[in-house]
């Protein structure tokens, strides 16, 4: 008997209808309008998937054809994109893939998805300061400025290396400017971002002069497996509404508005990468592509080397845009499960004029300074990746699920080809998965013990459902007819 209740608890479920209850304490403020969030979700698509990965894919792995991988991505996004949408639209809360898997699919559910995020955007954020630290140094070279050698890299990166000291101090940047207040803080995100296509259109308008269309054959120098094989790497650039997702709660009409938010990010950002694939692979031939600044010797190649150097400031501004949107995720993540019971309710407060969760923020931003600070990227970069792409299977699956169980709930946008696109997602998902090393599901594995030990050592009796369980002396039930 004992064991079927624990079976039961772990079901239970957010009811949909009374989401609202028991959240009023702590609310977030309700002021992104839909432009600014449309800029949050390009901020977190666009970024080093241009800068970076479109010339890295382009030398080794599929030659012109990578603009076909950025569009197999793209579509395989779409169909994630979509189910994002209808929930954004069905439960306009902060959490994205926690609230929903916690609404239709149960708490473990809700816990593991919310858990996982929590390292994968902490991680992100790291990853992407990392980057731009290095754009960073390479600038300075360039007008040859020279800093102690102690402060450019993570330990082990490079002789006399210690700390990266600028990634750590740019993660604490981006906390702070969280800190500020959302509106605040999205004014600023909707400057850069604006900046930055600025940037990718000057990049395709005048590479457009420079193309020379003997570089686009062979267009498959690897086989069509080769794009296939570019479309798993840069999948990882083509999202970033789910963490703009995070932020329904504070936007304005979210009903609405993040519906449209999500699919315009996705839209605006496809289109740029496959005209500057098309530019990138069109000025140079693929095999002379740099892998590490594809662009910015692109352009010195044809003469542009002061153009060069504003793609590199580009780089940079793109790239911050990213942090600044996963880094938001994270802290909307944890705010909600605070908020929620499932993690000590201390981290759910909020500032008591800008209404935004200081304490998570300055934890989250803390966190990402030391990972970004003393480990070099690509150990870093193996703490990602495998929690987005399970939130992307859960919350295919969950739309799935709730459009059959409850098809009455109020919907202002509806998956399209109904189960068929969001079972794309599931796929595609899935097999993207297959691609991550061991060294990652290693590193998986000992973060999901440890959820579990959390889960059932703290979360499982303190969460608000476990609470009304005990009053009314019955667990809800754990099928989304509930």
């Amino acid at each position: 008997m004992a064991g079927l209740r624990a079976g039961q608890g772990i079901l239970r479920r957010k009811p949909i209808e009374h989401i609202e209850e028991g959240e009023a304490a702590e609310r977030l403020t309700r002021t992104l309008g839909l432009w600014q969030l449309t800029a949050i979700g390009v901020g977190g698509i666009i970024g080093a998937g241009i800068f970076t990965l479109a010339g890295t894919v382009a030398n080794g792995t599929a030659g012109p054809a990578v603009l076909i991988s950025f569009l197999i991505a793209g579509v395989a996004s779409a169909a994630a994109a979509f189910s994002y949408a209808e929930f954004a639209g069905l439960i306009p809360k902060a959490g994205s893939a926690y609230t929903y898997g916690y609404a239709v699919l149960g708490e473990i559910a809700g816990w593991f998805i919310g858990w996982d995020l929590l390292l994968e955007y902490t991680a992100i954020v790291s990853v992407v300061a990392i980057g731009i630290s290095g754009y960073f140094t390479f600038l300075l070279d360039e007008v040859g400025a020279e800093l102690p050698a102690w402060m450019l890299g993570a330990p082990g990166t490079g002789e006399g290396h210690k700390v990266d000291l600028f990634a750590a101090l740019l993660c604490l940047l981006i906390a702070y400017l969280l800190t500020l207040g959302i509106k605040n803080a999205a004014r600023v995100e909707t400057v850069v971002v604006v900046l930055k296509v600025l940037v990718v259109l000057l990049v395709i308008v005048v590479g457009f002069f420079h193309i020379t269309t003997t570089h686009y054959s062979p267009f498959f120098p690897f086989g069509v497996s080769g794009a296939f094989t570019g479309a798993a790497t840069v999948f990882f650039a083509v999202f970033g509404y789910d963490a703009m997702s995070t932020a329904a709660e504070e936007s304005k009409d979210a009903q609405r508005h993040m519906p449209k938010a999500i699919v315009y990010s996705l839209a605006v950002s496809m289109v740029l990468y496959v005209l500057a694939c098309l530019v990138l692979t069109g000025m140079q031939k693929y095999s002379e592509i740099d892998k590490e600044s594809g662009f910015s010797t692109a352009f010195q190649s044809v003469g542009l080397d002061a153009l060069a150097d504003v793609i590199a400031v580009g780089a940079i501004i793109g790239i911050l845009t990213v942090m600044f949107t996963f880094m938001l995720g994270a802290t909307r993540v944890w705010f909600s499960m605070s908020r929620d019971g499932l993690l000590p309710q201390w981290f759910a407060k909020t500032h008591p004029t800008r209404h935004v969760p200081v304490r998570v923020t300055w934890i989250v931003g803390i966190a990402s300074a030391l990972i970004a600070g003393f480990l070099p990227i690509n150990e870093a970069a193996e703490l990602t990746n495998i929690g987005i792409l399970l939130a992307f299977v859960v919350v295919c699956i969950a739309v799935i699920v709730l459009r059959y169980k409850r098809p009455e709930l109020p919907r202002t946008f509806r998956t399209p080809g109904m189960p068929f696109v969001p079972a794309l997602g599931v796929v595609f998902s899935l097999w993207l998965i297959t691609f991550l090393q061991w060294q990652t599901w290693a590193r998986f594995a000992v973060w999901f013990l440890l959820g579990l030990v959390v889960y059932f050592g703290y979360s499982y009796r303190r969460s608000h459902l476990a609470g009304s369980e005990a009053r009314t002396g019955q667990a809800p039930p754990p099928g989304p007819e509930a």
